[in-house]
């Protein structure tokens, strides 16, 4: 396995694997790696004959009072996690190497950023649509892989590709999490041992909350309502938002009818911001379980 840091080196060994007819496959991360990332890696390299991993703290998705600064970072492990699950190439940029210094071009999106995340946290959409662009004209992958925990970001990106034609190929994959339930994250590193069993709180209202769907309750303010009251059972615990979706155009429903839909939370835990989510399709027979290791109903998974 390579690690390289500049866009060159990047584009000569993406230019000998397109000569010998390999495909490729891109997982962008911002590091400090864990098995979620480790998941998406492992389908990645089953699916191409070659995959980049992007290993970059975008700071143009950061606003000013969040964690870029402290955003935990640790390459040589991220490297040793790459190499076991089957990454040919690491790409860790520095800033200046993405961004010119005069830099005043951005990709921007309409609608689907105004809901969820988008809402309390205005600039980050734009930073993950240009980064995310820039690595697609860097790498030029045929898929690209993404995790349902970023369920909002991973419709963002599919509405992207699909109205610039980028060719890409994007791939959801589902939520990784510890064995009490916890959605495996980079931010879990910021919880205390007391804030660690508060953050269980989310998990719990996800399953129920996916429980009650499945049963068959549609109305999505009784599902919403029960899936509070279970966070704010937790005194560690501070609501940013809990939502239900459309999940293709991230637009809230009153009722889940025949379109799939994205339940999905942001939750303080102290100072710590942690999200999680499900996916229900009334049209799937699986109803956004997981087989053979993805989800079958194909909105997480394709």
């Amino acid at each position: 396995m390579q690690a390289v840091s500049t866009i060159a080196e990047v584009r000569e060994q993406v230019r000998q694997w397109r000569r010998e007819g390999l495909t490729i496959g891109l997982v962008p991360t911002m590091g400090y790696l864990h098995e979620g990332h480790k998941s998406l890696i492992v389908r990645a390299a089953a699916e191409n004959d070659r995959v980049v991993v992007s290993d970059f703290v975008n700071p143009t998705q950061f606003g000013p009072t969040e964690d870029l600064e402290s955003y935990p970072r640790d390459f040589d492990r991220d490297c040793k996690l790459c190499e076991e699950a089957g990454a040919a190439l690491v790409f860790h940029p520095e800033p200046s190497e993405m961004y010119a210094p005069n830099a005043c071009t951005y990709v921007n999106m309409d609608e689907l950023t105004h809901e969820l995340c988008g809402l309390t946290r205005p600039i980050h959409f734009r930073g993950v649509c240009t980064v995310v662009s820039k690595l697609f004209n860097i790498v030029t992958p045929d898929r690209a892989y993404f995790g349902q925990k970023d369920a909002q970001q991973l419709a963002v990106i599919r509405r992207m590709v699909r109205d610039l034609n980028f060719g890409i190929q994007i791939v959801g994959c589902p939520i990784i999490r510890e064995e009490d339930g916890l959605a495996k994250s980079s931010r879990n590193t910021y919880l205390s041992a007391e804030e660690r069993q508060a953050a269980l709180c989310l998990s719990r209202a996800v399953f129920a909350g996916q429980k009650m769907v499945q049963d068959g309750e549609r109305d999505a303010k009784v599902v919403l309502d029960a899936m509070k009251a279970i966070i704010e059972a937790e005194p560690m615990a501070k609501i940013d938002y809990v939502k239900m979706v459309d999940f293709e155009n991230i637009v809230q429903v009153e009722k889940i009818e025949s379109e799939p839909v994205l339940c999905a939370m942001a939750v303080y835990i102290g100072k710590t911001r942690l999200i999680d989510n499900f996916i229900f399709d009334p049209s799937c027979n699986c109803s956004g379980s997981e087989a053979e290791g993805h989800c079958c109903c194909g909105h997480c998974s394709e």
